[in-house]
């Protein structure tokens, strides 16, 4: 039997390691092969689009929310004006009085016959002063012809000239006698709602007393008295000094304590010239009518109003402005070339789905309000004005086939 060399069979043993190792390579110039093949044909990404919106610089009512208090129209309290026993009532409580009509009736007694001495006394100072008078007239030729002296004439003058002024004083007695008796009856003053009456039939009343018998309070139209602060009031001035805003109309809505809003609008009057030192906010009054008696005095409620109409404002939609990581407010601007640059802006108030912005921002300027979510700051879009149908996105191109 013969047996193999050493050269043989280390010949045999290379030949299946060579075979291995080119196979692995041609597994791995394969898997290149592809790799490069997948990237060559994946298509680059798409430019993102981008809803924009011009700026416009265009007069904005600015508004603002205050809160406030009701008060009535006319408050009068009902007082007697004559002392006596109150005799009786004539009146519901809570009910509406008219002015003039009759609400408490005092023991009229002692008026009635006041009246009646005044009037004997003045009938007394008429006889009086007839039989002076006459006498004066009798005297007056006696003391031309000299039958009588002229003292005597002049005594007798002076008497029937004392006796008219008797007479004016007794009808002046009549007159204080007729509305003494006339008090007796306490009328409304005012026509309004009248609250509960404090005082009962039989009770003694005085002239002057410090106890109302009750209250009337005109209640159509109503005050609202209107709270705003001082450093507010100072700002707006100076607004409208500058010629940065003018003053817009005195229409004013109310929002009551359980979140409505009153159905009818109110005006506003006047501010009040002086600042409260205890609270530091002036005080703003509107008028608002009140037919069904909505509104009571002592609410509170929240009054909107303009003050002042903003005449070159920006108004830049709520979307479009975010915050960056100090606070800052930003937009993004399409600008040239079609770049996505961030800006950041200064905002005012809300004016219904807009911010009010005081800085940053030009008439003319793209911003940006649709597909923000997909832009980055210096990146390049595709604008469309907003609220445009979706554009398709453009299919990729086919790459060379890598064989």
């Amino acid at each position: 039997m013969d047996i193999p060399s050493h050269a043989a069979l280390s010949g045999r043993s290379r030949l299946p390691a060579a075979l291995g190792a080119r196979a692995s390579l041609a597994a791995v110039l394969a898997a290149l092969c592809v790799a490069g093949c997948a990237k060559a044909q994946k298509p680059p990404p798409a430019t993102p689009e981008a809803g924009y919106v011009v700026m416009a610089a265009q007069a904005v009512p600015l508004q603002i929310e205050l809160p406030g208090r009701t008060s009535a129209f006319e408050t009068s309290d009902v007082r007697p004006q004559v002392s006596g026993i109150l005799m009786a009532r004539h009146f519901t409580e809570g009910t509406l009085v008219r002015q003039g009509q009759t609400l408490y009736e005092i023991d009229p007694s002692l008026y009635r016959a006041a009246l009646a001495q005044a009037q004997a006394n003045l009938a007394n100072a008429q006889a009086l002063y007839a039989d002076a008078q006459a006498k004066a007239l009798r005297y007056k030729p006696l003391a031309d012809i000299e039958a009588v002296s002229k003292q005597d004439y002049a005594d007798a003058a002076a008497l029937a000239k004392q006796a008219a002024a008797q007479i004016a004083l007794q009808k002046a007695a009549v007159q204080t006698a007729q509305i003494n008796l006339h008090f007796t009856r306490v009328p409304a003053p005012i026509t309004g709602r009248v609250g509960r009456s404090v005082v009962t039939t039989g009770a003694l009343v005085t002239n002057g007393q410090t106890t109302a018998f009750t209250t009337i309070e005109r209640l159509d139209p109503i005050f609202v008295d209107i709270q705003q602060s001082s450093a507010a009031m100072l700002a707006l001035r100076r607004e409208l000094t500058s010629g940065g805003a003018a003053p817009s109309a005195t229409d004013v809505q109310l929002v009551l304590e359980d979140g409505s809003v009153y159905g009818q609008h109110g005006t506003l009057q006047f501010s009040d010239p002086m600042v409260d030192p205890t609270t530091g906010a002036v005080t703003l009054r509107a008028v608002f009518p009140n037919p069904r008696g909505l509104l009571l005095p002592g609410m509170f409620v929240r009054a909107r109003l303009s003050q002042a109409t903003a005449t070159n404002a920006i108004l830049a939609p709520q979307q479009a402005v975010s915050r960056d990581p100090k606070g800052e407010a930003t937009v993004y601007v399409i600008g040239p070339g079609n770049i996505a640059r961030q800006r950041i802006v200064t905002t005012g108030p809300t004016v219904g789905a807009a911010w009010l912005v005081t800085a940053g921002l030009a008439p003319g300027d793209k911003v940006v309000t649709e597909g923000l979510d997909r832009i980055k700051p210096n990146q390049p879009v595709r604008p469309v004005p907003a609220g445009s149908p979706p554009t398709p996105p453009t299919p990729p191109s086919k790459g060379r086939a890598v064989r």
